[in-house]
């Protein structure tokens, strides 16, 4: 067995970081929408957590922001002349459809790819495919740049095999890592990896939700096990309970969250629980190593209560055998029911035993807690060694990029303020400095018009 490590790596906030209620079916998206944001705070608390995760001894890194507005996709939707004017005519005539285009979503960087470690593939190699994001204009934008900054930080072919996205439609429609997971005894060994879908694209007598929509397809984690080159025996399929999706549990990484040898989710969070638990049973085979499914009951905490307080949009984390901490938002904190269960789960038994809580109320409020802010990679000594070292966290890279974001961001944005051309330049300025810091390469220039 090759000793391995769980990397998270995080997104940073961009500079346009702000409420515009784009996400249907998000509530706290929905719920916030047209309220003022400071960019400024939402990266620094981000960047807290990181810097947070690394001094604890885990392997912390750092994925760069898009450039936004997004003027070529306002180009092709018939916007013209300059940058400026671009933004002045889509301001004037269709500002949804500019709030869309410089939305920060990509900060969300559970939604950018799927991974699968060395061990699960056929070949050896990583492989990464970023998410189309298909269900949402303003993300579906996103995976061409997402491919390029994770080309950039895992930029060599002998350890990394980076796919494109799926075609762009509903019927494959993938959300990444957001609806993946993966259990293993030990990082290094041969896990199971674990998708979860919202409907059957190509059958219509599965059942599907009717308020919100189901953004990711088993067609779609179908897709990206064939082209990962995972083994049948060791990848299991699971269908999100139609009726939490349209109680505004948009992604199963909103109720459920797994790490080695834990299933942490809710009573409620499968279409077919007990099938769920068999298939990954069997997967799991005759492993010494004890599999833990630990189910909160809605008796403890409703599904509402879980929305609210994005309980399951933790990080699970390892420190050896049975030892995991859960990082959870500070929401959690101010809901009896969470947090009463949160204390007595890690005073148990099992194998989460500590609590980390941290302040990430500019990302909560748009939909977005701990686990949506990371990309997991597993990585052992020399895939570690091979990814790209200016985008992993240390005391160095902190203080940079704290003294970074005091320099180019705001500490207040509206939606009215997308249309300021100065935004756009500031943008440009701080990304460009940013592939500076980071080592990026060009990785931005085919997006400016």
């Amino acid at each position: 067995m090759n000793k391995a490590n769980e990397a998270n790596f995080d997104g940073l906030v961009g500079p346009t970081h702000n409420y515009s209620g784009l996400s249907f079916g998000n509530v706290a998206s929905l719920n916030n929408v047209d309220q003022p944001s400071n960019p400024k705070e939402a990266a620094k608390q981000g960047l807290t957590k990181m810097k947070a995760l690394a001094d604890m001894g885990f392997i912390q890194g750092v994925l760069a922001p898009h450039e936004r507005p997004h003027i070529p996709s306002l180009r092709r939707l018939g916007f013209t002349g300059s940058d400026a004017k671009v933004l002045e005519q889509a301001a004037k005539q269709a500002p949804k459809i500019l709030a869309a285009a410089s939305s920060a979503s990509c900060m969300w960087t559970a939604n950018a790819a799927t991974v699968s470690p060395s061990t699960d593939t056929q070949d050896g190699r990583i492989h990464f495919t970023p998410a189309n994001l298909v269900n949402k204009f303003h993300r579906s934008i996103e995976h061409e740049t997402t491919g390029a900054i994770l080309a950039a930080t895992f930029n060599n072919p002998e350890f990394f095999a980076h796919h494109p996205a799926l075609p762009s439609v509903d019927h494959f429609g993938d959300e990444g890592a957001a609806n993946h997971t993966r259990f293993c005894p030990e990082y290094g060994e041969q896990g199971i990896e674990f998708f979860v879908y919202g409907m059957a694209a190509f059958d219509a007598s599965m059942p599907r939700p009717s308020q919100f929509p189901a953004r990711h397809t088993l067609e779609a984690s179908q897709a990206v096990a064939r082209l990962h080159g995972l083994s049948e025996n060791k990848t299991v399929y699971a269908q999100q309970n139609p009726q939490v999706i349209d109680a505004g549990v948009f992604h199963n990484d909103v109720i459920a969250v797994g790490n080695r040898n834990a299933h942490f989710y809710h009573q409620e969070a499968f279409l077919n629980t007990e099938k769920m638990q068999q298939d990954i049973l069997s997967a799991w085979g005759n492993s010494a190593e004890k599999f833990h499914f630990i189910e909160v009951p809605s008796a403890l905490v409703s599904v509402e209560d879980c929305v609210k307080s994005y309980l399951f949009n933790s990080q699970l984390l390892s420190h050896g055998a049975n030892d995991m901490t859960i990082v959870v938002p500070g929401e959690c904190q101010n809901i009896p029911a969470v947090w009463n269960y949160l204390n007595s789960l890690v005073a148990g038994n099992g194998p989460i035993n500590a609590v980390k809580v941290y302040d990430l109320k500019q990302s909560m409020s748009n939909g977005g807690g701990p686990a949506c802010l990371r990309l997991r990679v597993v990585l052992n000594s020399a895939e570690h060694a091979a990814v790209n070292p200016h985008c992993l966290m240390n005391d160095t890279l902190y203080m940079t990029l704290n003294q970074w974001v005091d320099k180019h961001y705001r500490d207040r944005l509206i939606e009215k303020d997308l249309a300021d051309p100065l935004l756009l330049m500031e943008s440009r300025t701080a990304l460009d400095e940013l592939t500076q810091i980071m080592q990026l390469g060009s990785v931005y220039d085919f997006q400016k018009g």
